[in-house]
């Protein structure tokens, strides 16, 4: 079977996510200082990251930090920056918003095609070299947050390592034949929890639900049986694990990085769109940009 674009992007993560690591030095004072209020806006996967984002950045004492989709940041709010993600520079909410800013707040933008977007942001970090040709979007998504995590001071190292000996070895196969996959997360890890069941609806049309990790005995947890997933990021509340187990349901925790774990999650939802004969690089419903007339 030829190999799909995000076959290709997926296995190009580690290498990006180097590259990110070392730019995030030279981009030191392109991205939000310390001390400063900032509000990270995108749409979908973008979203997403920036919800990951802004719970690192504010848990490690660097300065308040929000995030919105595009669509319904608080105009009315007062931020000393806001940074926006996007990938093909040409998302319309985005662009809107940037355009609403422009000589009110200073705005910041990280993206895989600058010269769509950089004539409405202050300042742009050029990621084009994590651009993706498929419409699922991975690899940009993952880079941005490799970037965004080192930027803190993180050493992301180990999750390189790890996202390596995991696009080394074979998917699951348990959990290749679930039919229904519940993804959860805590702190950071909600917007990792989001972006994989986002990945599997987009890839494979899988029924896909996310919540944070507490949140899960409060109801969702009625649909764990046999055949079904539950895939925590990060580690899981005491007594989880065997709570789905008891239900019948698969639980999923291991001791990954969580941006490494959501290069496994990427992997299965790649092999799920195979074995359904679906194209992921040209998902149902879905462009690589959502541009609104």
């Amino acid at each position: 079977m030829t190999r799909s674009f995000m076959d290709e992007e997926i296995a190009s993560q580690p290498a990006r996510w180097r590259t990110a690591s070392e730019l995030a030095t030279s981009s030191r004072a392109s991205l939000p200082q310390p001390g400063r209020r900032v509000a990270v806006v995108g749409c979908g996967t973008s979203r997403f990251i920036g919800e990951s984002y802004a719970v690192l950045r504010e848990s490690a004492g660097l300065g308040y930090t929000d995030a919105f989709a595009a669509s319904e940041f608080p105009m009315g709010r007062s931020y000393d920056e806001v940074v926006a993600i996007s990938r093909s520079g040409t998302t319309t909410e985005v662009l809107r918003l940037l355009e609403a800013l422009r000589g009110q707040t200073p705005t910041t933008v990280i993206t895989g095609v600058p010269s769509e977007i950089a004539a409405v942001a202050d300042t742009v970090v050029d990621l084009s070299f994590s651009d993706e040709r498929s419409v699922v979007q991975t690899r940009f998504a993952t880079t941005t947050l490799a970037l965004l995590r080192s930027h803190l001071g993180e050493d992301v190292t180990r999750a390189i390592r790890q996202a390596e000996a995991i696009l080394a070895a074979p998917v699951d196969e348990q959990v290749r034949k679930a039919t229904q996959f519940t993804f959860l997360g805590t702190g950071w890890t909600v917007g990792i929890a989001n972006e994989a069941a986002l990945k599997f609806r987009e890839a494979s049309l899988s029924w896909t639900e996310s919540y944070p990790a507490w949140e899960y005995r409060h109801g969702p947890i009625s649909i764990s049986e046999a055949g079904r997933v539950t895939w925590m990021f990060g580690p899981a509340p005491e007594g989880l694990a065997e709570d789905v187990r008891r239900a019948g349901g698969t639980f999923v925790d291991d001791e990954l990085d969580p941006l490494a774990d959501l290069v496994r999650a990427q992997l299965v939802a790649g092999a799920l769109a195979a074995d359904r004969g679906l194209d992921p690089d040209n998902p149902r419903n879905l462009t690589r940009s959502v541009v609104l007339g």
